[in-house]
Parts: C-alpha cells; sequence; structure tokens
C-alpha cells in the first residue's frame, strides 16, 4: 500500500464495503410501449433483453451528443432505471417528451427507495450470508423480497446494489457490518473508481461528449436499427474519424493534477491519488493517435503510461 488508506478504501479493493447509494436516480417505466420508447431513446439493444437480464446505454440528442447514462434493468413487467443523481429531472422530461401515442408510464421512485451497494471481492459472499441473490453477470438482477437486487460495479469493482424500502435501511447496514463489510465513503469509492478507469457521467463524460469518445462501447449496440442520434454514432463508427478518447492514466507524482489540465492534446477530468500504487490516477480526453494503452506521455511535468480502459465485469 502507498501512504495512507481508510479501511473503507481497503475494503473495496480487498474484502467487502458497503456505500448508501440512496440518491441514485431511480425511474419504473411500465406499459405495453415501454421496451419500444426505451429502445428507440438508447444506444444499447432493449429489446432483445429477458427479464433479469439489464443493460447500460446512452440517451443521446440528435446530433450524438451523451445527455445521460443509466443502467436498465428489465423485471417481467416493466423496466427499472438506475441514474446518476444529477439526471433525474432531466430524465423525466425527456421520456416524456417523446411519449407521443404511446402507452408507457415513467415514474420517479427515487425517494420511494433506499439503495444499498455492496462492493469489493466478498461482496458477494456477504450478500450470500443474507439470503440475499448476487448475480454473476454485470447488470443482471433477481427479485429479493420484491425488489430487484442488481450487479453494478459502481467503484468498478465486483459489486451489487439492493433497492430496499427506506424503513429497512438501518437494519440492512446493520446485518452487512455483522457479515463483515465495512463503510466506505463517497471519496473512498471515487479513488477506487479511478484507479479502475471507470468513467462518471457529470464528471468524465457530459454532453459535450460522443459514445466513441468515451470508450465505453459496452453502451452501444451497432446492429440495433434506429435511435436518438444513431446517424451519428454509425458515421463515426464506419468513417473511424474519432478525435479524442478518454483514457486512464498513471502520472508519476503524488499530487493530482486538477481537472482542466493539458494531456496528449487534450485535457484531464479526473484524478487521485491511489494509495496502492503510490502515484496519481487520472481519467483525461486525449488525441484518439496517442490513445493506445502503455503509450508514454507527460502530464505537468511528470511521466505518465496511459493503462488499459475499464470493462465491466473484468
Amino acid at each position: 500500500m502507498g501512504l495512507t488508506t481508510s479501511a473503507g478504501y481497503n475494503a473495496l479493493r480487498e474484502s467487502a464495503a458497503w456505500l448508501d447509494v440512496s440518491p441514485r436516480t431511480k425511474i419504473l417505466i411500465q406499459g405495453p410501449d415501454a421496451a419500444r420508447l426505451l429502445h428507440a431513446l438508447t444506444t444499447n439493444h432493449i429489446q432483445e433483453l429477458e427479464p433479469g437480464q439489464g443493460c447500460y446505454a446512452f440517451f443521446l440528442d440528435a446530433q450524438g451528443h451523451i445527455l445521460a447514462d443509466a443502467t436498465i434493468l428489465r423485471r417481467r413487467q416493466d423496466f427499472w432505471l438506475d441514474a446518476e443523481p444529477e439526471v433525474r429531472n432531466f430524465l423525466l422530461d425527456h421520456l416524456d417528451r417523446y411519449i407521443i401515442a404511446d402507452d408507457v408510464t415513467p415514474e420517479d421512485v427515487t425517494d420511494r427507495w433506499a439503495a444499498i451497494a455492496v462492493e469489493g471481492p466478498r461482496a458477494a459472499e456477504v450478500l450470500a450470508t443474507l439470503g440475499a441473490p448476487a448475480p454473476a453477470r454485470p447488470w443482471a438482477h433477481a427479485d429479493w423480497d420484491g425488489a430487484p437486487v442488481a450487479r453494478l460495479d459502481l467503484s468498478g469493482v465486483q459489486g451489487y446494489v439492493a433497492y430496499i424500502p427506506p424503513k429497512r435501511r438501518e437494519t440492512l447496514i446493520r446485518e452487512l457490518e455483522q457479515a463483515g463489510a465495512v463503510a466506505a465513503s463517497p471519496e473512498d469509492a471515487r479513488i477506487v473508481r479511478i484507479e479502475q478507469g471507470k468513467p462518471r457521467y457529470g464528471e468524465d463524460v457530459s454532453e459535450r461528449h460522443l459514445p466513441q469518445e468515451t470508450q465505453a462501447l459496452y453502451a452501444v449496440h451497432f446492429s440495433k436499427g434506429c435511435y436518438l442520434g444513431q446517424e451519428i454514432v454509425e458515421r463515426l463508427r464506419s468513417r473511424g474519424r474519432i478525435k479524442r478518447m478518454l483514457v486512464r492514466l498513471e502520472i508519476e507524482t503524488q499530487v493530482p493534477p486538477p481537472p482542466g489540465t493539458t494531456c496528449g492534446g487534450g485535457q484531464i477530468t479526473s484524478a487521485v491519488f491511489s494509495p496502492a500504487s503510490g502515484k496519481v490516477v487520472a481519467l483525461a480526453y486525449v488525441e484518439a493517435s496517442l490513445a493506445a494503452p502503455h503509450t508514454v506521455s507527460e502530464v505537468a511535468g511528470f511521466p505518465a503510461r496511459i493503462l488499459p480502459p475499464y470493462q465491466p465485469g473484468a
């Protein structure tokens, strides 16, 4: 380990930690046209999902820019969307805007459900102690007392989110701690997330960016047919004219450079000191020609090298 570490940081990397992520946006989408609407508004293949499956997807504008991201869970009678807290109002307005003759009802259930994340190499073991499901595949989910437990690696390490009534929050946390999970702070989770190279919408991805620039191509299904912004995405795919790409960097310093620091013809979006490596890790957009893993460059006068991008479930 590096200079200092917290118990929550160590648990995320080595055992199991819990985090209260209740502020995350939660939207329930019901109706016979729900799959069709979501399929037409997102970059992934919603209509092929079976109950118990899920996917990660972008919502785009007509110019292909990313307006929001979300995990979409297919349940038997509806869809459950999990997204960043900042996009709550946008997603509700965006869905409403495109419901014309569709039989679809989006419902904001953010305040109705608490959400507790359990993450780390022993996360599944901890959940099993409580009798809770722990789906193996990314974005898969299973019912637990009437609500899903989903495989969502929010920190980029193996993790799950259990959605529960708010009145059960304290009880669940107590049971998780009795099973060996340790409380982790948002900053612990952010450090691990950036170490893993997992971008966050609102910090590393925004409406200025196109899907291919993020390297998160697990959010895009390239043969699903028409959806909002699809023409631009397909044009970039066929012509290969991507100017910048989001990469994970390791920088030979212990002082994180601020967002906006020049890097490889682009800019850093987020950077933290990594206790595990004793160096700074960062996410940054660089010129596409410089984005290959192991490429060596310089950031603020310090040597830096590009690490492989994040891959779900890796």
